[in-house]
């Protein structure tokens, strides 16, 4: 379970506030800590106060702390029948409820760049089934100038152009597995990317990878440098259920 700074939320001041992210598969458990902690002496999941939203989910315990989660892709199944009302509040089922509705697709499609490296990937559940990893040099910046700084500025842009074309042709051999411009892969149910923004936005920009670029993402850009063990933790963080904590603090000298 990975914790994070919570970036300033908060819950009014009364309290602190962290990030965290949770493995889809132990959300069950998480959340019976979460009620055991801020419930009644045998506080339930049922004894909280559940509302559902469009990308989140809100949690309030008896205490007042709150949890808010967030699914990698929040399923069909938090949409009414109907498609009324479709991102308005809405009651969920309990916890089972709750464990269906941040289950993350089965499929994810990863793209990771960064200048100078890449690696691409597409997961079945928690396991990679099909990746590719490598580098790829791209000059740095230079403290030249005059036309000694153009001519840099030049070769660095057209190291990262290639990069960016090499990113695209792996992204649809191994994420799309595209065979005489037809995409045969399973289609991937979202897309998980990180490294530097624009080149990402730059390998998505392709017409040929629209599929991917249209898909529900979330955005690691706080990941290292690409490499195979980034790219199984990007896969780990992009099905995690990321969930912002806010806690009551607690009252001095209580036991």
């Amino acid at each position: 379970m990975a914790q994070r700074p919570a970036g300033g939320a908060g819950s009014g001041g009364s309290g602190s506030a962290r990030r965290i992210e949770v493995d889809p598969e132990r959300i069950g458990r998480w959340v019976n800590g979460f009620a055991e902690r801020h419930g009644e002496v045998h506080a339930s999941p049922g004894s909280l106060a559940w509302s559902a939203a469009q990308r989140s989910v809100t949690l309030t315990a008896a205490d007042g702390a709150t949890a808010v989660l967030e699914p990698c892709v929040p399923a069909d199944a938090s949409v009414p029948a109907d498609g009324s009302d479709a991102g308005g509040p809405r009651e969920l089922a309990g916890l089972e409820g709750l464990a269906d509705w941040v289950a993350p697709p089965t499929v994810l499609a990863l793209i990771l760049i960064r200048r100078g490296g890449y690696a691409v990937g597409l997961g079945r559940g928690a396991e990679l089934i099909s990746h590719k990893v490598g580098t790829r040099y791209v000059q740095s910046r230079t403290a030249a100038g005059g036309w000694s700084q153009h001519r840099f500025a030049r070769r660095r842009d057209n190291q990262a152009d290639a990069l960016v074309v090499s990113v695209i042709d792996h992204a649809r051999r191994v994420v799309l597995a595209s065979r005489d411009g037809e995409d045969v892969r399973t289609p991937a149910g979202a897309l998980v990317v990180g490294g530097d923004r624009s080149l990402v936005r730059d390998v998505l920009a392709d017409p040929r990878l629209a599929r991917l670029a249209k898909l529900p993402r979330r955005e690691l850009f706080d990941l290292p440098d690409p490499k195979f063990v980034v790219l199984k933790q990007a896969l780990r963080r992009g099905r995690a259920v990321r969930i912002t904590l806010s806690e009551p603090e607690a009252t001095p000298g209580a036991v």
